[in-house]
């Protein structure tokens, strides 16, 4: 009976073990013949060489982002400026609009009520 049982253990662990073994030898002739691949250089001058290029390519990089954010200061004060210029001129037409020098409609038009010389 236990021979029974062993047999068919034995006829899956050698197909595991032989699927197995045939994935590892077609990733590795499929590495081999690879055209595409990387190759190793040997030459340290090779990769100083990229770490160089790396690095001023870094460097650039870092310069634009420098500058972005400059930009951004300079965008964000011009911002403020404008806001506190657009609240003065709408505090401004609301001055005028209470003397009743002028009247703002709704759709946005605004009338200048005309004053005649004398009339006051």
């Amino acid at each position: 009976m236990k021979i029974k049982k062993q047999l068919p253990a034995l006829i899956a662990a050698l197909l595991v073990t032989g699927f197995i073994a045939l994935t590892m030898l077609v990733t590795s002739a499929n590495a081999l013949m690879n055209k595409n691949g990387t190759v190793v250089s040997d030459n340290p001058s090779a990769v100083s060489l990229t770490t160089d290029v790396n690095q001023a390519q870094i460097d650039q990089l870092q310069a634009r982002i420098n500058e972005y954010q400059q930009r951004e200061v300079q965008y964000q004060q011009m911002l403020q400026e404008n806001q506190q210029q657009i609240q003065q001129f709408q505090q401004f037409l609301a001055a005028m609009q209470q003397a009743g020098l002028i009247q703002i409609r709704r759709d946005g038009t605004i009338l200048i009520n005309a004053r005649r010389g004398g009339d006051d």
